[in-house]
């Protein structure tokens, strides 16, 4: 069976996938080229002072991906209350032979 995807569908993925990609992939990548620390907390020493901070918050990373993730769930919701297109919209019964 051949799915038709509309422009709902692809922007939804498109915009989904991005988020998700943008928060994991590509933040994690710029967080690992601007050197230590790799941790989410900032380093503190002894003193308690902080020493070293992350580039970029984790909250923005996270909420990158959850923003994403609600994204994909409200896709799925809309795919659960639209019909199918191109779907029969009566049954009809099969023929077979008795024997």
């Amino acid at each position: 069976m051949t799915q038709i995807k509309s422009t709902v569908d692809r922007a939804a993925m498109a915009v989904s996938g991005g988020l998700i990609l943008l928060g994991v992939v590509v933040l994690g990548l710029v967080e690992t080229l601007a050197g230590q620390p790799y941790g989410a907390a900032p380093l503190t020493n002894d003193a308690g002072e902080v020493i070293a901070m992350p580039l970029i918050a984790p909250n923005l990373r996270t909420g990158l991906v959850i923003l994403g993730l609600v994204v994909l769930l409200l896709w799925g919701l809309y795919k659960l209350a639209t019909p199918m297109a191109g779907g029969d919209t009566e049954t009809t019964p099969a023929e077979s032979t008795a024997d």
